[in-house]
Parts: C-alpha cells; structure tokens; sequence
C-alpha cells in the first residue's frame, strides 16, 4: 500500500531517469502541462540526451538524485536491464516511480524490483501504456457490458512490422537477449498485460513455440554484403537500411526512427553512421538472437482460452484482437469495434478513428494518458489513479517468463500465482 502524501499549491517535481525515446516522449507531456507537472532533472550519461529533455538541472548519473532528492517522482526509462538498481534505490529515497517496461529482463530480478518497491511503501507504476488508450477504454467497456455473455475465448496479434522489426530488433538495441531481454518480454509484455486486463483473469498456464526463422545468414541474397552501402542488391531488398532512414530524413526531417540512428540531421551524417554503426548492418548478417515470429496458446482463470501471435513480417499497424462469448463476439483492429449480438443477430460498429499505433505516434493516446494518470497518483497520493501497479505487472512478467521456458522446452507451462 502506498503511503504517498498528496501534494497540493504547486506542480509535481518529476525527474528523468533515461532520456531516450521512451523518456523524452514522457518529459514532453510533463513540459506541455506546466500548471501540473515540472521537469526539475534529468540524469543520462550521454550529454546530447541531457540536452534533448531541457531539464534546468543535469546529471551524468541517477545516484546524485538519491543522495539529494530534488523531486516528488522520477520516471525510469533506462534500458531493461538498467532498471533494476536505480529503481530499488529511489524507491528506498521515497520518490514515487514510473518504471519503463519490461521491469526487468529475468524473473528474479523483477520480483527483485516489486519485493522492494512494496517494501519501500511508495507510489509505483509501470508503463503498459496500452491500458490507458481510449481504444482499450472501448474494448473493455463493450466486455464489462455482459453484451458477450461468458467470455470464453480471445485470439490477440501485435502485427510488429517489417521495417520495425529490422531497426529495433534486428540491428537496434532489442536485437539481443544477452544484452536486453527476450523478444517476448521486451515488445509483448505489453499483450499479455493488456489481455489479462480486458479479459479480468490472470493467465494461469501457457505453452509456446517460435524462433529466428528469417534474419539468418544462410538467408542472406545472393550478391549481399555486410553493409546496405556496399551491397550490390541493396535497391532489391526489404530490410535496407537507405530504404529504411534515407527517405524519412528527406521527407519529415530528423524524427524518429531516424533520430536512433544519429544525431546528425543530414544525409552525410546519416550515410556515416549506416557507414560505421549497427543500423547499417545487412539484416542477416547481425549479431542479432531473438525471435522473429512467436505464438502463445493461454489458459486464463474459470477456463477462458487466448491465443496470442506476435510476427515481424506484416505492415506495422494496431493489434488486432477477436474476443468470443457465449452470447456474442467483438472484434477490434485499434481504430474500431464491431460487436456481433447472438440474441438479436445484429451487429453494432464503434468508431475511435485513426489513431497512431506505434511509439512515434504516442500508442494511440497511450502515452499522454499514461503520465497523466501518474501525475494524477502523485498529485492526490491516490494509487489508484494508475491502471497497473507493481503486484499487477508482475503477473504478465511471471507469464512472458513461463512461456519463453515453454518454447524451449516444448511444455506447457504453469504461471506462478505471484
């Protein structure tokens, strides 16, 4: 239970733990509402980074926040397997905390971060940004509804994307699980916490298969080279890198996915990092481990059955998910839900509108509402402002966890309950 005090006459004081995409994206949103929430500090080893938050006070580290605390909260946003420390050491300051997801890339040492974050008393959230959408605020309300009856079944996409599997997967810096996490945790985390949350049951027992089928060096065309800038049959395929960052750099400028891959804003500057840097690798020849295509088949509390499949080669769009009941069925592609009533045989569409699905885009509202949430809990000491708390997201940790041991067992596996 937090034991948060509410703060009142003035805007929260937020610090930034990890000023890359994932971070700045937040200090954006604590920028844009100045009469609610305050960048006091920012703390990132790389000194353009710094820059980039415009936090009035700079750090090259998290730990001066610890030994003198300058804030009410700090958003964690450091890579997987950086989340660990600072987390546990804020938390025994008394910030309050946003923490990246996924918590951690191993099972030990998430339970390491909610044993200690539960202990420590304080205000903790996690960023399942695809809780706080107002599609899944559409989604969840047709099920709570009853209008499905008994829900029975779900069957659940996350279409990654060809392109976006390439840069972040395949040469970025979710490419390895030595060095982040597996593919499942580190992209899909996300699912399994949201089917767990539209759905109202944990996931109890899982079994999985998939691997690296595609981007292989055996599978490397005829001709290729080790770099899209060397390569005679560059202008052939899918996955090079000029086809990936040149024509976003000429057409919208330094944005992202451009912006991971340099920090110049010109092509010379471009052309020389695919020259010398990972995103120029040939997409088959990388030193990159983790899966390309996955699928899980669930079962949740009182029977109810899931399928989830998450693969690269599709275009990168919304999830897409088809829910059963026993009295009708919903099926939602991010933008619109259509339900089918089996009592009056009619069916009813629900119209969002387009929505960006990715993290350029802000996951659909996601984001922004998120922060909005957590400076809402901060700023009332209510916790339960924030849709998923430490003991919640350990649950779809505990999951991703047991089905990376049952793809590699060929089992199926149970999910500790906690």
């Amino acid at each position: 239970m937090s034991t948060h005090t509410p703060i009142t006459g003035r805007p929260v004081r937020v610090a930034l733990v990890g000023a890359g995409n994932r971070g700045l994206t937040y200090a954006e949103w604590i920028k844009a509402h100045p009469e609610r929430a305050e960048l006091v500090a920012v703390a990132d080893p790389r000194p353009a980074a710094r820059a980039a938050a415009g936090a009035p006070v700079e750090f090259d580290d998290w730990r001066p926040l610890v030994e003198n605390r300058i804030a009410d909260a700090v958003v964690v946003a450091t890579q997987d397997r950086f989340h660990v420390e600072p987390v546990l050491a804020l938390a025994e300051a008394g910030y309050a905390i946003l923490a990246e997801k996924p918590l951690a890339p191993t099972e030990e040492e998430t339970r390491r971060i909610v044993e200690g974050v539960e202990r420590a008393g304080v205000l903790f959230a996690v960023c399942h940004v695809m809780r706080y959408t107002p599609y899944t605020d559409l989604v969840k309300e047709v099920v709570d509804s009853g209008v499905l009856g008994e829900l029975v079944s779900l069957d659940h996409l996350e279409p990654v994307g060809w392109w976006h599997y390439a840069h972040s997967y395949v040469r970025g810096p979710w490419r390895s699980e030595k060095d982040s996490s597996p593919m499942l945790l580190a992209k899909s985390c996300h699912d399994l916490d949201w089917i767990t949350y539209v759905m109202g049951g944990r996931i109890e027992q899982v079994s999985s298969f998939g691997g690296l089928k595609h981007f292989r060096p055996e599978n490397a065309p005829a001709g290729s080279a080790g770099r899209c800038l060397d390569c005679a049959v560059e202008s052939d395929c899918p996955y090079s890198a000029l086809k990936l960052y040149m024509p976003t750099l000429r057409e919208k400028g330094a944005v992202w996915p451009v912006t991971h891959v340099t920090e110049a804003t010109d092509e010379a500057g471009l052309v020389q990092a695919l020259r010398e840097g990972p995103y120029g690798v040939c997409a088959y020849r990388g030193d990159n481990d983790v899966v390309d295509h996955q699928v899980l088949a669930m079962q949740l509390t009182d029977g109810v059955t899931a399928t989830f499949q998450m693969v690269a080669f599709t275009e990168q769009t919304h999830r897409q998910t088809r829910i059963f009941g026993s009295h009708g069925w919903l099926i939602g592609d991010g933008e619109r839900v259509t339900v089918q009533d089996f009592r009056t045989g009619e069916s009813t569409v629900h119209e969002l509108g387009a929505s960006g699905s990715n993290a350029a885009d802000g996951h659909g509202g996601g984001d922004a509402a998120l922060v909005d949430a957590f400076v809402t809990a901060v700023a009332t000491g209510d916790a339960g402002a924030v849709r998923s708390g430490p003991a919640t997201s350990l649950g779809s940790h505990l999951a991703a966890f047991a089905a990376e041991r049952a793809r590699h067992t060929g089992t199926v596996q149970t999910v500790p309950a906690q």
